[in-house]
């Protein structure tokens, strides 16, 4: 009987310890592996990663891992270039081709840089990122510059003689805007904007700095704690590509800012151009900061499909201007002008939807001498590239 009674004692304590025992694994209800019948956390806890609502990232001591300077100084470098060519809708105002030449290259030139960005000798420019400095492409720019140039020391003081045949400013008949068109009615400062555009701006996002080559990079270590770089290369080359974007840290909330982050703010009705780009940017870079690259290529397929859509359905809105003010050569030649040019930057895309074969055939409809355009060939245009795009549903309201 004592033996027995020993025995029992013996099991009871068995069961006692086994029922004690710890069990390891994640116990924040917050986390997403977290793991219901755990009774002690063993730091394995995973939390889902989030976009943030800024474009603001910073590291376990505070610092800020963004950056993106060389792309502000290209967009304000861009912004100037607009400035003065836009001086040569004034009749009687001629710009100089060799200083736009230099503004491009910035070679030589001396910038306002309001904001004190060290733009004049530095080594950015635009020209040695215009499509990887593709000297085709580079020179069909320089082409449109020094054309522009030459076209505004024709014009006359006070004088509106832009017509079909005849370069010169055009004055609108139903507002008071006037362009500098050539005798088809294409318009260069649009040409060479908006085309900058898409053959700078989106070339660098998609085709470079979310490609392989800047994104298969060191992701572990600061570049240069020391020397105020707290981010690594990959974080960097991902904060580039958002600056060829927008350089507001709260965009969309901060504004329309200027160029691709402008017109996606134009395509937030229907195509929610600012909101998907947006949104992806900041994900992206919250992933790479986590280390999950899965989520990070999934951005950067979203980023790169919803830059072609937000391009071309701004190519397919003024297509839809240009029917709208058929009658108005200044506006209707100002409009084609742009839906040339944007519908070109479609080509410079990572694998593109639209290829350079697809520009053509497009651009082919639509012909190169805008004041013989009718509303029939600028539908016919715009929806052949709305077909492309997966955009016939909206070829009417963009």
């Amino acid at each position: 009987m004592r033996k027995l009674s020993f025995l029992v004692l013996l099991s009871l304590g068995v069961a006692m310890t086994s029922c004690n025992k710890e069990t390891p694994g994640c116990t924040d209800e917050t986390a997403s592996n977290y793991d219901a019948d755990a009774t002690e956390d063993d730091g394995s806890c995973t939390y889902p990663i989030t976009a943030p609502a800024t474009y603001v990232f910073l590291d376990a001591d505070g610092n800020s891992t963004v950056s993106y300077s060389g792309q502000h100084q290209r967009l304000n470098m861009l912004s100037e270039m607009v400035t003065y060519m836009k001086s040569a809708n004034t009749p009687g105002t001629a710009i100089d081709a060799s200083t736009l030449l230099a503004m491009y290259a910035n070679d030589g030139y001396t910038w306002n840089d309001d904001e004190g960005l060290g733009m004049t000798g530095s080594s950015k420019q635009l020209k040695n990122k215009t499509a990887g400095g593709d000297p085709a492409v580079t020179d069909m720019f320089e082409g449109w510059m020094t054309d522009l140039a030459a076209a505004s020391a024709t014009t006359t003081t006070d004088a509106y003689e832009g017509a079909a045949g005849v370069t010169g400013v055009v004055q609108s008949t139903i507002s008071s805007s006037a362009y500098l068109q050539n005798g088809t009615g294409q318009e260069w400062v649009q040409l060479i904007e908006k085309g900058l555009m898409g053959a700078c701006f989106h070339y660098n996002i998609s085709s470079v700095y979310l490609g392989p080559g800047k994104m298969d990079v060191d992701n572990t270590t600061p570049e240069d704690p020391a020397g105020g770089k707290y981010y690594t290369e990959m974080e960097h080359h991902w904060d580039e590509a958002y600056g060829y974007f927008t350089t507001a840290i709260n965009y969309p909330e901060e504004g329309i800012d200027r160029f691709l982050g402008k017109y996606a703010w134009g395509r937030e009705d229907p195509l929610e151009s600012a909101t998907n780009i947006g949104n992806a940017f900041r994900l992206g870079r919250a992933a790479i900061s986590a280390g999950d690259m899965n989520l990070r290529d999934a951005q950067i397929d979203i980023i790169r499909h919803e830059l072609e859509l937000m391009i071309g359905g701004t190519a397919i809105h003024y297509f839809n201007s240009g029917v709208t003010n058929i009658a108005d050569d200044a506006k209707r030649n100002h409009a084609l002008s742009e839906a040339m040019a944007f519908t070109m930057g479609l080509a410079y895309a990572d694998n593109p939807t639209v290829s350079q074969a697809d520009v053509d055939s497009v651009l082919g409809i639509l012909g190169s001498d805008f004041y013989n355009v009718t509303p029939a060939t600028m539908i016919e245009a715009r929806d052949m590239l709305a077909d492309m795009l997966g955009l016939t549903e909206y070829a009417n309201q963009l």
